[in-house]
């Protein structure tokens, strides 16, 4: 008597038919679909052992449900994503969910690279400076009104540009007669030191340091000798054409200060108080 050869699920023979090899164990077709077979998440039914399946994110498919929710175009071999557990095509996806380019009204497809910017989405390669036409990448930029600028065209075309050396003024600076100057360029005409922070006073609109300007243009003190400039709250006293630091305008005999009081003019260039007895 010839052993026996049945299905291991429904014991029938298996002599002269088809059957699946499972974990060491024969089975008739049916028996094999209905016990290892997945169901189609589209049309709920049994994916046989002869059809191709398709897996995504925990669900099968045959390969005739899996389409796209819109169009009903296969994604069998297609690119796709997903919205809301529904498949959509990538042309569908983008027509529904991705921006558009508001440089070249085209849709900028999911895993390109993209730039956003005040509500508005580019192709990297189409967000480009308003100047030179080049591509601004991840560099930083300037926008002005509608138009954007990488930084060195924008500082070329709008920055102020320093009156001394003509370079275009990023940032900081000082302002003289309502024209911009770099700090380092903003100096004393005479000695060449920066001016910016200290005081400082002009002569024919040309800028110079305190000590400059006295040495140079001052009137000097009759008693001292050193220039008189009458900055910072100094004050000065001037007679006939002299001039005196305030402190230096004292009696020539006894050195009592004559600011505020009677004096006469002695011996020439020496000044006494007026109640002295002259010679």
């Amino acid at each position: 008597m010839a052993d026996r050869f049945d299905c291991d699920n429904c014991k029938e023979s298996l002599y002269g038919r088809k059957y699946i090899q499972s974990d060491d164990s024969p089975y008739c077709i049916p028996c094999y679909d209905s016990l290892f077979s997945n169901t189609c998440d589209e049309c709920k039914e049994l994916i046989g052992h002869d059809a191709r399946e398709l897996f995504y994110e925990d669900r099968h498919y045959h390969e005739h449900c899996f389409r796209c929710f819109r169009c009903d175009r296969s994604l069998a071999d297609e690119p796709f994503t997903s919205q809301d557990e529904a498949l959509l095509c990538n042309d569908c996806y983008c027509n529904e969910f991705s921006s558009k380019c508001v440089a070249c009204d085209k849709i900028v497809m999911p895993g390109t690279r993209k730039l956003e910017y005040a509500g508005s989405t580019w192709h990297e390669g189409c967000f480009i400076c308003h100047s030179c036409e080049q591509p601004i990448g991840s560099k930083s930029f300037i926008p002005d009104k509608d138009e954007h600028y990488c930084v060195a065209c924008y500082e070329d075309k709008f920055a102020p540009r320093c009156t001394r050396c003509k370079k275009t003024l990023s940032k900081g600076g000082v302002t003289y007669r309502d024209e911009p100057w770099h700090k380092e360029c903003f100096v004393c005409t005479s000695c060449k030191t920066q001016l910016a922070g200290q005081h400082f006073t002009s002569r024919d609109d040309s800028p110079y340091c305190l000590k400059c300007f006295g040495n140079l243009y001052a009137k000097k003190c009759e008693a001292c000798t050193k220039p008189i400039t009458g900055f910072g709250g100094g004050k000065y006293i001037s007679f006939e054409d002299r001039q005196w630091h305030q402190p230096c305008f004292t009696c020539s005999e006894c050195s009592v200060s004559l600011v505020g009081a009677g004096f006469f003019p002695y011996r020439g260039q020496d000044l006494v108080p007026r109640m002295q007895q002259q010679p």
